[in-house]
């Protein structure tokens, strides 16, 4: 039998590692052994809060600890050179998205892990849920026959609005730790991702970023991706100042025999229209498997196996993402499309 693998986490100002520590304590492949991160308050709580050995510096952890792999909720800036800290020390390494700050990063991170020949994942929230995954099987099987179209938006009034914690709040709005940018980096980066996922790599995108309501912000707060296919277009769209939740976290996918619709989050439905049904009908999801129901298990699941991960969760696939977010982010600059 197995021992469970060890975990670090190296920073905690991510705000979503707070929700995967559980998935680390519950589950019984794993044990949360150390945290690192510069801000005592974070270190306290994970203290308090999973009983693990908490560290200002992620160098003098990863040199104390006996460890399997690591976790990292850093700023996306951040990601390259605890990357390069992990791998050199042969741990395999579950980065949240979108992997990095710019491209150099993600190149950077990828080439360590290789060299290391460690496994590295990237963790989108929206991989785990069950629609989502059925919704790409149903795709990649011709289900809406030959795609022309996807498009996501993702949605909310804004960070600070929508209570994210004051240390998340001073990385995203700095463009150089977020990456350039503010609502599209945050947010853009899923609707890049789910092209990159279903239609491979565009041919040339073009990209609106602005500033349109929070005028005490140096970023953007609203974000449009636009990428061109030689027979479809995915749109990303990004949003900070959005109230209420009509159209936010909705996935669509557009083919010739049909369309699909995803609601978000757990318990979101997946409905399918059809010529036949113009409305659009329900489709069964399955309950999914145990190790594609969380990162944390199917993080182990890779490593134990040597499996490929969800594409989403792919190294290969975030980081032609990266690609399409910096191009996107060179139309927005310039006004002019970009060719990858």
């Amino acid at each position: 039998m197995n021992s469970p693998l060890r975990i670090g986490v190296l920073g905690l100002t991510h705000d979503h590692v707070w929700e995967h520590l559980p998935h680390v304590r519950s589950n019984p492949d794993t044990r949360l052994i150390a945290v690192a991160d510069p801000h005592q308050a974070l270190l306290g709580r994970a203290e308090a809060e999973f009983h693990c050995r908490p560290y200002s510096n992620p160098g003098t952890m990863l040199d104390s600890e006996q460890l399997d792999a690591v976790y990292m909720f850093s700023d996306n800036a951040a990601a390259p050179e605890l990357t390069e800290m992990a791998t050199s020390r042969r741990l395999h390494v579950l980065v949240e998205k979108p992997m990095a700050a710019d491209l150099a990063g993600a190149d950077r991170m990828l080439a360590d892990a290789q060299a290391a020949n460690v496994r590295l994942l990237v963790n989108w929230p929206f991989a785990w849920w069950p629609q989502m995954q059925q919704a790409l099987k149903l795709a990649a099987e011709g289900a809406v026959g030959d795609i022309w179209q996807v498009r996501y938006r993702a949605a909310h009034a804004g960070p600070r609005e929508l209570g994210c914690s004051e240390y998340f709040c001073e990385w995203l709005y700095d463009p150089k730790r977020n990456g350039r940018g503010g609502a599209f980096m945050d947010y853009c980066c899923y609707g890049a991702l789910l092209a990159r996922t279903v239609l491979g790599m565009p041919n040339q995108v073009s990209a609106v970023a602005q500033r349109l309501v929070k005028q005490d912000i140096a970023v953007e707060d609203n974000g449009l991706l636009v990428m061109n296919y030689p027979h479809a277009i995915a749109v990303s769209e990004g949003s900070w100042t959005q109230i209420g939740k009509l159209s936010a976290y909705m996935t669509m996918i557009y083919g010739t025999t049909g369309t699909l619709m995803l609601e978000p989050r757990d318990g979101g439905r997946l409905l399918l229209a059809t010529v036949e049904q113009p409305d659009g009908a329900p489709v069964d999801v399955p309950e999914l498997p145990a190790h594609r129901a969380t990162a944390t298990a199917h993080f182990v699941h890779c490593i134990r196996t040597g499996e490929p991960s969800l594409p989403m969760c792919d190294p290969l696939i975030c980081r032609d993402t990266q690609a399409i977010l910096e191009s996107g982010i060179n139309a927005a600059s310039t006004g002019a499309c970009v060719s990858l």
